[in-house]
């Protein structure tokens, strides 16, 4: 028997969040993003988007000039895009921060965990993205585990990753500097 695994539509999906430029903003981005890849059902892991959407709203508040930063969510294309806009002009810098510091990692993790992140101008100011192509490994949960709140079939055949923190710094290999979208300008 041939089995052919369910096609995921293509059309796009977009949602765009104010969110108030304070402690809560982090928390309010994640349930977002959450929300819409139950939703939308996309075929991402979810720990990692949240993740990386909490470290660029807790960049844009740290930063932000004004009340609110914008969160915007989109997917297509085979990917997950999360855009956060705030008023800021600053440009983010990708720290080599030391295995102790507090801060100063954010950026690295999206760095490496992300399929590809940038920043652009925008009329405000700037936006910070990142985006997360979709896993063939990653399956649509079920209504009823969604109901539940469950995350009992959302992942198949998937070997857990492994971070280790090294006791020392050892030489790495730059990572990639951010993509800068030459048409924003």
């Amino acid at each position: 028997m041939n089995a052919m695994a369910p096609t995921r539509p293509t059309e796009l999906h977009g949602c765009r969040v104010q969110l108030t430029a304070g402690p809560a903003a982090a928390a309010e981005a994640r349930s977002q993003v959450r929300a819409a890849i139950c939703a939308w059902d996309v075929p991402v892991d979810p720990s990692v988007a949240v993740l990386l959407t909490s470290e660029l709203v807790t960049n844009a508040i740290r930063h932000e000039l004004g009340e609110t930063v914008t969160l915007a969510i989109t997917c297509s294309c085979g990917q997950l895009r999360v855009d956060v806009h705030d008023t800021s002009r600053s440009w983010p810098v990708l720290a080599d921060a030391p295995a102790d510091a507090e801060t100063g990692r954010g950026l690295m993790l999206v760095a490496t965990l992300s399929a590809e992140w940038g920043v652009y101008r925008t009329p405000a100011g700037k936006a910070v993205y990142f985006t997360l192509a979709f896993q063939p490994t990653i399956l649509p949960r079920t209504a009823d585990a969604a109901r539940r709140g469950s995350d009992v079939g959302t992942v198949s055949h998937v070997t857990p990753r492994r971070f280790t923190v090294p006791t020392e710094r050892p030489a790495i290999p730059v990572p990639r500097s951010p993509r800068r979208d030459r048409a924003q300008g």
